[in-house]
């Protein structure tokens, strides 16, 4: 016993001092090399395409002098670029330096810039900050709102249609701010600090992507805006521990499953009387979920999609801009839940408009007609579109991403109206996973392209004949430097598993050590996430977590992940939606199900060195794992999971679980927490204590229920780091190395053991 503990120090003292930047050979990878140095990362390019035509805007470093230049180009004549202003010119009266660009827009007319910068984050993303306007005809560079606001506080600034306003939000209230005069008028009045105007609560910025809450109608008359009223949520408190002398509360609104919901409303201001009405939305605004705004081209209406609390449907409505009276154009319905439509496109003349639904068993894209609610089907067959591009009214035909025989990678398709037939634009010899980002016209794209093991590759193409017109970025540098280390083969799989009585596939990839040897035993990784919001099995460049799976492979590990049912993969509604009231049971199952196939089918795996990690639904999945399967996995690290369910936000559980009402045994049953008492092997908790998403006093429920039971187990609390746990000096490399002793010291590779 003496001399295997010795053994295992001496392996992780092997770890840490290669680990130490100065010992790392230029073949190995480190915790420090991936996150510390930042040795590995991807470089990225992305445009903002004109509203018309097939140009797009970029900044990129001046020619000359400090600053960004901001440039127009053609895709089809890369060479041919036209400044729109030079960094020089975006020096403000009284300044000797220009103005840093974080992101930018231009006005339709193409006469004035809004630049956002001095970011800050709020919650996810950094959505607050500071907005300069620059006219080009008058040369004038100046800061909005800079005499009545504080700086850095401002959000979601975007011109109005004709150019000669800005409308931005501040402090729970919608201002314009006219470009002449330079007068600023608020269109909204929050009475108190419960009043929200033109942005949103957390939770519908986290689980229904709503930040920006107000849009400009199309002739500039009118704004509409959402409305949230938080009287009656439930308040969510963090301390802050450690940045100031005595600890500083942080408060914040947030409905836990089964809890009270901001009442929603949605408001039109109109400019030219000056006043603000209110659409009468059916049912109780506590009890309902607005969702997305669309504007219907050419006319005085907005679409609006209008959830119910269970979210199984969607309500399509159309909103009379001034009266505020609306009409229902289709609802769509599902037995278990639907999905926001964020691809809306209109036909030219403004009278049909897309949506992606599942209520044939597959995402389809559809065409609706704005007055009727008739529905055509697009894109018929037995598969699912991931992300509608474009459709074609002249060639009759849509533009999508899919993967119909493999659900790991994603192609751009074309598909002509009606028909069963699809074209792969994609060409067949790049395998692996592809985005696309459309120019106006449909004419070109940027193309971004990786498969695991292989970084981004970044061009312009030319859509119809998928011929690259330029590279842009080509991450040569990288690939060198992935070249050199030791070579980590993978695989990607079919495990078959029963499935309530029926036989399912389920895809896996799966990642060797260096000199792999197949007569050999080797400890066995399960990287997990489990819920329906994501998916781990994708043929794409994975970055750092890649990287560090990489790594344990050149420990000697061998990496496996799985897809269960009701991840989001392309293979149909029946796969995606059969975990509906099952989270934490069905996804457990079938995780558990598809490592014994695995066990199975390779020798080479040692089913007494199995550990499995997951970070938030996935750091849930793990804790299933450890406490329903505890003969199965010998070890496990949960990060930042949610160990109880009850303790979650409304909209994410409720989504997919139903109430607690209504699912009281399958919230039991899901939740962690409830098999606690089953651990046997080792665990260790990590969590940030600032997670403002799953909250670290679920974690203390766990912690609590662990002792009761007299479990032993590990711990990591980082102080007021958030659910990403990556602020503050070092956070990512000590995580990252805690994860990998954790493994190293209770799951050893021993490549001798056979």
């Amino acid at each position: 016993m003496l001399r295997k503990q010795l053994a295992h120090l001496l392996l992780i003292l092997v770890f840490v001092l290669s680990c130490w930047p100065c010992s790392a050979q230029n073949n190995e990878l480190t915790v420090d090399r991936i996150f510390g140095a930042n040795e590995f990362a991807a470089e990225n390019f992305s445009v903002n395409w004109m509203p018309e035509g097939g140009s797009y805007f970029v900044n990129q470093p001046a020619k000359s002098g400090q600053g960004d230049d901001i440039v127009l180009i053609d895709p089809l004549n890369p060479s041919d670029t036209k400044i729109l202003i030079a960094a020089k010119d975006l020096i403000p009266a009284g300044k000797t330096e220009p103005i840093k660009i974080d992101s930018f827009q231009v006005s339709n007319d193409g006469n004035k810039i809004l630049i956002f910068n001095n970011t800050e984050r709020v919650w996810r993303y950094k959505t607050r900050g500071d907005y300069w306007m620059v006219d080009l005809q008058k040369n004038v560079v100046r800061q909005l709102g800079r005499k009545n606001f504080q700086p850095s506080q401002m959000k979601f600034a975007k011109f109005s249609p004709d150019g000669k306003w800005v409308a931005y939000v501040y402090d729970r209230n919608i201002y314009v701010e006219n470009l002449n005069t330079k007068a600023i008028t608020p269109i909204t009045q929050a009475e108190s600090e419960n009043i929200i105007n033109g942005t949103s609560d957390w939770v519908y910025e986290e689980e229904l992507s709503l930040r920006d809450g107000f849009q400009w109608s199309q002739d500039g008359n009118q704004i509409v805006f959402w409305r949230f009223d938080t009287r009656g949520v439930g308040v969510f408190t963090m301390i802050n521990n450690t940045d100031q002398l005595y600890p500083r509360l942080i408060k914040f609104q947030y409905p836990k499953v089964g809890t009270t919901n901001s009442a929603v409303s949605i408001g039109i201001y109109d400019f030219v009387g000056g006043e603000t009405k209110y659409v009468k939305l059916p049912g109780d605004p506590r009890e309902n979920y607005p969702a997305k705004i669309d504007w219907v081209p050419g006319s005085n209406e907005f679409l609006l999609q209008y959830l119910n609390r269970l979210q199984n449907t969607n309500s399509v409505l159309a909103v009379d801009a001034t009266s505020g009276q609306f009409r229902t154009v289709f609802e769509d319905k599902d037995p278990a839940w639907v999905e926001v439509c964020r691809q809306i496109q209109w036909s030219p003349d403004g009278k049909q408009f897309t949506f992606i639904s599942e209520s044939d068993g597959w995402k389809h894209a559809y065409l609706i007609d704005v007055q009727t609610g008739q529905r055509t089907l697009l894109t018929p067959g037995d598969f699912d579109i991931v992300e509608l591009y474009r459709i074609d009214q002249v060639e009759k035909a849509c533009y999508f991403l899919a993967s119909p025989q493999d659900a790991t990678s994603r192609y751009l398709y074309r598909q002509a109206f009606q028909s069963d037939q699809l074209q792969r634009l994609t060409p067949a010899n790049q395998t692996g996973w592809h985005e696309y980002s459309f120019a106006a016209d449909g004419k070109t794209a940027v193309h971004q392209w990786s498969k695991m093991g292989q970084p981004p590759i970044v061009e312009t193409i030319r859509v119809a004949t998928h011929q690259p017109i330029e590279v842009k970025r080509d991450n040569s540098k990288l690939t060198e430097r992935l070249d050199s280390l030791a070579a980590v083969e993978h695989d990607f799989l079919k495990l078959e598993i029963d499935a309530d009585g029926q036989p399912l596939s389920i895809d896996a990839f799966i990642m060797y050590p260096p000199k792999f040897d197949r007569d050999k035993k080797y400890p066995v990784l399960v990287y997990v996430y489990g819920e329906p919001a994501g998916t781990t099995v994708t043929n794409k460049w994975g970055g750092s977590r890649e990287l560090w799976h990489r790594m344990m492979c050149e420990k000697g590990y061998v990496v496996m992940s799985f897809d269960n049912r009701g991840a989001k993969c392309p293979r149909g509604t029946g796969f995606r939606k059969a975990i509906y009231k099952k989270i934490g049971i069905m996804n457990a199952s079938d995780q558990a199900k598809s490592l014994q196939a695995a066990l199975a089918k390779f020798s080479f795996l040692d089913a007494d060195r199995v550990g499995i990690w997951g970070w938030s639904g996935g750091g849930s999945s793990t804790l299933n794992a450890l406490f329903q399967y505890p003969d199965l996995y010998k070890i496990g690290i949960s990060v930042a999971p949610v160990p109880n369910q009850l303790y979650y936000d409304t909209i994410y559980q409720e989504r997919y679980m139903q109430t607690p009402d209504l699912n009281p045994e399958g919230f039991k049953l899901g939740s962690p927490i409830t098999h606690a008492r089953n651990l046997t092997g080792k665990l260790l908790l990590v969590h940030g204590t600032g997670d403002d998403n799953c909250h670290y006093q679920t974690m203390e429920l766990l912690i609590n229920e662990l002792i009761a039971e007299d479990k032993q187990f590990e711990m990591m609390a980082y102080p007021n780091r958030s659910h990403g746990i990556y602020e503050y000096e070092n956070t990512r490399p000590h995580l990252h190395q805690l994860m990998a002793r954790f493994f190293l010291e209770h799951l050893p590779p021993n490549d001798s053991k056979k």
